[in-house]
């Protein structure tokens, strides 16, 4: 770490706490060189990649967008905020653990999806509806099909 004062390079870390929260670390140091203290601040930053749109454009990925699709999907549907957190986040964290600085709008809606699938198969199907663009009955009834062929999952 630079010294803010001479610009040296030479820093020491004196005293480091972390904030109650966990999410912020405070460090105390000394140049070597002029003896003078600061005080530095080191936290998180998560880079979500960016989001390419169907059409190309590239925006900044939106948790809330993300609920927003889980909400739509899910309106009257006896899923908890619980449920619904733990999805976003499954979502979120494969997201960042892909290490990728671009992802298709679609891959994030195919795993909205997934979520859905395990979550609440009428959702999955309102969600699908739009997703998957459907234009007449017979796209309904496939994805009944697709639904009803599946083994039942334990929501325990």
């Amino acid at each position: 770490m630079k010294c803010p004062f001479c610009g040296v390079e030479d820093t020491s870390v004196i005293d480091s706490r972390e904030n109650d929260e966990g999410t912020r670390i405070r460090r105390r140091r000394r140049c070597m060189a002029c003896a003078k203290r600061f005080t530095t601040y080191e936290t998180i930053e998560l880079r979500f990649p960016q989001v390419i749109k169907q059409d190309g454009n590239r925006v900044e990925f939106d948790r809330n967008k993300l609920l927003t699709s889980f909400r739509r999907a899910l309106h009257k549907r006896p899923v908890t905020a619980e449920q619904v957190d733990a999805a976003m986040e499954h979502i979120i964290q494969n997201l960042l653990g892909s290490g990728t600085q671009e992802v298709q709008s679609r891959t994030i809606g195919k795993c909205v999806m997934q979520e859905l699938y395990t979550l609440d198969k009428i959702a999955y199907i309102r969600f699908a509806s739009v997703y998957r663009s459907f234009e007449d009955i017979g796209d309904f009834q496939d994805a009944i099909r697709e639904v009803q062929a599946s083994p039942p999952i334990d929501k325990k």
